[in-house]
């Protein structure tokens, strides 16, 4: 472990264990992740980086928020993250597409009955 001014520095094959790779569908840097209901029933074993995840997850987050926020490359937090996926304590929703945006019309629509009041 290297000292750094603001503490230890832990490399990242430590943090995942020398794996390079997230098992399972990759997390796109817009995925929402979420704390699982199932994460607050007694589990245990978990690294801290995990615990920290799971704590900024309490409220919707991406994957792109949650490597800023924890300091750790991408790559590192897809790895945690599918820790967790594969552990069912996190939940992982796809961000929206084009396809599940509301029509142009429908927010036309809305925007003119706002400016009505």
């Amino acid at each position: 472990m290297i000292e750094r001014e603001d503490g230890p520095l832990l490399r990242p094959y430590t943090i995942t264990r020398g794996r390079t790779r997230p098992t399972g569908p990759d997390f796109d840097l817009m995925t929402i992740i979420r704390t699982a209901p199932s994460a607050y029933s007694g589990v245990t074993g978990l690294a801290p980086e995990h615990w920290r995840i799971l704590q900024l997850c309490r409220a919707p987050s991406s994957v792109a928020d949650l490597a800023s926020e924890l300091g750790l490359s991408l790559n590192v937090v897809r790895i945690l993250l599918s820790d967790l996926r594969d552990q069912g304590l996190i939940t992982a929703r796809p961000p929206a597409t084009v396809a599940q945006l509301p029509e142009e019309r429908l927010l036309r629509e809305v925007i003119q009955g706002l400016q009505a009041l």
